[in-house]
């Protein structure tokens, strides 16, 4: 349902946008995308990747602009879109080094933990309600466990360790809710759960014996309940009789990479598989994959919960790189992602220059790929001041989600809203990458382009208030709006089509609506680049 003035506003918008859109398919030459500066490495990264490109003849595209690096690392690093002072501060700022230190502030920044807690809970499946089923006191106890070792800089294989060797109330020990969220508690499930967490393999791919054997290390698990509503207690059960469990006296089974290895009886096989995959290769392969891929939009393996023989990593050389750096650090993940965040790498502009088919493949430009479905609806009400409204299909403990939780804090994947649902974000049953769908469709569009809910938040901006508010030239509003929603100034060209507009005989107030409309609608607010 529309508003009564939406259809006028909405031709309005459309037209402006059509008007810039002209502009920027004209003044493509001048693109304010790229950095002309010559392309010399950075670091080892650099190293290996242009030398890969070089040997296959493929041209790197150039650097991008210092507004497109300031938008895409914010958002990259924390999820969120850098304010309009943020923006222009770095643009203007003529610090050589400008760059690698606002990489260390985001690295600091609380957006950090919350956004990578976000991606993590993806992957390990925090999530309330049915198949999953951990409730809402687990759920909410297992995200802040995450978010907090993030946070605090955890080296990973402790984090690892502590998951899966963790006993005790899933309410008390918030790791034990590893082994409550999935959907198969079998040993073969667990093991399934466990390869794909953490050795990035799909389990169920694998020979059934090899399958047979690593299910031993899990075959000892027990659960029970206690008084309390949906606590559940984990616990080492020597006495299990699942498959693979104890007889009496040791047991024999092989590691996922072949090794044989001897149970004592008395011992509980997580402690020994943990101890084992730690200083496994694959354990960091996986992990320095899975960063990669976060930050640069596709695996080094893709997909990145995909590893196997017949599907190699696009240039080995990086990824070993990668993982042995990352384990030399001590697994240390702030340090995994300076390094590639201040590579000339993840500096590449989003604009090939290569029309090879193994260019993307091969990280020779910045992959264009559109905002997840939280970043969305908190850039979006960033912009215009607006809250989006959260509930869940569960109302223990509570259904109050405070007004001022951003979509990346949300602690539950049973806490949602139709924006949400509607813009792919992953159901979190299976953990699996693919979970996450950020193809564009009509409803998407048509939500952005023609919804009351978009309407609302618009006119209510507090962005366009203040723009509107005393004598601004529109000159001046222009510059405003593009710093504020695109994180860069316009364009010569840009600001003489907002003139006009703004001269056309409409309300200044209705112009700067039509132009946040426009903006927002723009393939370059919606997309990484």
């Amino acid at each position: 349902m529309r508003l009564p003035n939406q259809k006028n506003a909405l031709k309005s918008a459309w037209r402006l946008a059509g008007l810039i859109l002209a502009v920027v398919a004209r003044t493509r030459a001048a693109t304010p995308f790229e950095n002309p500066a010559a392309l010399t490495p950075e670091n080892k990264i650099d190293e290996i990747v242009f030398a890969r490109l070089q040997h296959m003849h493929i041209a790197p595209a150039q650097l991008c602009s210092d507004p497109a690096f300031v938008r895409r690392v914010y958002l990259d690093v924390t999820g969120t879109l850098p304010t309009t002072t943020e923006a222009q501060r770095f643009i203007l700022d003529k610090a050589p080094d400008k760059r690698r230190a606002l990489i260390d502030r985001l690295l600091a920044n609380d957006e950090f933990a919350d956004y990578f807690a976000m991606k993590w809970a993806d992957l390990l499946r925090i999530k309330a309600e049915f198949p999953i089923n951990l409730w809402p006191n687990a759920a909410q106890a297992y995200h802040h466990w995450i978010h907090d070792a993030i946070r605090d800089n955890r080296p990973w294989n402790e984090v690892a360790r502590d998951l899966l060797t963790a006993n005790g109330s899933n309410f008390e020990k918030p790791p034990v809710n590893f082994y409550r969220a999935m959907q198969n508690r079998t040993p073969n499930g667990i093991a399934q759960t466990v390869a794909l967490t953490f050795l990035g393999e799909r389990a169920d791919r694998w020979p059934s014996n090899d399958l047979a054997n690593f299910s031993v290390f899990f075959a000892n698990l027990g659960y029970k309940t206690t008084a309390e509503w949906k606590e559940e207690i984990v616990f080492f059960n020597p006495a299990a009789t699942n498959a693979g469990a104890l007889n009496g006296g040791p047991r024999k089974t092989i590691f996922p990479g072949g090794q044989r290895v001897t149970l004592p009886p008395d011992q509980d096989p997580r402690a020994v598989f943990a101890a084992w995959l730690v200083k496994d290769p694959q354990f960091a392969r996986n992990l320095a994959n899975r960063t990669w891929a976060w930050l640069l939009g596709r695996g080094i393996v893709q997909e990145p919960d995909d590893f196997r023989a017949d599907n190699p990593p696009s240039n080995p050389e990086l990824l070993a790189f990668l993982a042995n750096d990352f384990a030399a650090s001590g697994y240390d993940f702030k340090h995994l992602c300076r390094l590639i965040l201040n590579s000339k790498t993840y500096q590449l502009a989003a604009i090939s220059q290569s029309q090879s088919p193994d260019a993307a493949a091969n990280f020779a430009f910045y992959p264009l790929r559109r905002l997840d479905a939280e970043v969305l609806i908190d850039a979006v009400d960033q912009i215009t001041g607006a809250k989006e409204k959260y509930s869940s299909a569960i109302p223990e403990p509570y259904t109050f989600i405070p007004d001022n939780l951003r979509s990346i804090a949300l602690p539950d994947g049973s806490i949602t809203s139709g924006f949400l649902e509607m813009f792919g974000r992953p159901p979190r049953d299976t953990g699996m990458d693919s979970e996450r769908n950020n193809r564009i469709t009509a409803a998407q569009k048509l939500t952005l382009l023609n919804s009351s809910q978009m309407q609302k938040k618009i006119e209510a901006s507090q962005m366009i208030a203040f723009q509107t508010s005393g004598n601004r030239a529109p000159a001046d509003i222009a510059t405003g709006m593009f710093l504020g929603i695109l994180s860069r100034f316009p364009t010569a060209a840009e600001t003489r089509t907002a003139q006009n507009y703004f001269d056309s005989g409409i309300s200044r107030r209705q112009a700067t609506v039509d132009l946040a409309w426009a903006l927002m609608n723009s393939t370059e607010f919606l997309y990484r680049h």
